[in-house]
């Protein structure tokens, strides 16, 4: 059971809803993360530079990246 309520991509509105329709431009989808801190613009705001900070520069590839997120939740038992 959800603790925080997803905001739905229908349901946004205003700098939120932008967000949203470009994370669905470029990835196809929004992140549960993402449309959880949404109650917060300010606090979503804050967290996508820091993905995009940490998905985007460096010597590893973004791909490898995202693997490494996949394997380091499983190891936890994470299930998102």
């Amino acid at each position: 059971m959800d603790r925080v309520r997803r905001i739905e991509i229908d349901q946004s509105t205003g700098e939120v809803r932008e967000i949203f329709e470009t994370y669905q431009r470029e990835r196809g989808n929004v992140p549960n993360m993402f449309r959880t801190m949404a109650h917060r613009p300010e606090l979503l705001q804050t967290m996508i530079r820091h993905f995009r900070a940490v998905m985007s520069a460096g010597s590893v590839e973004a791909k490898l990246k995202e693997l490494i997120a996949v394997a380091v939740s499983g190891h936890n038992c994470c299930e998102y």
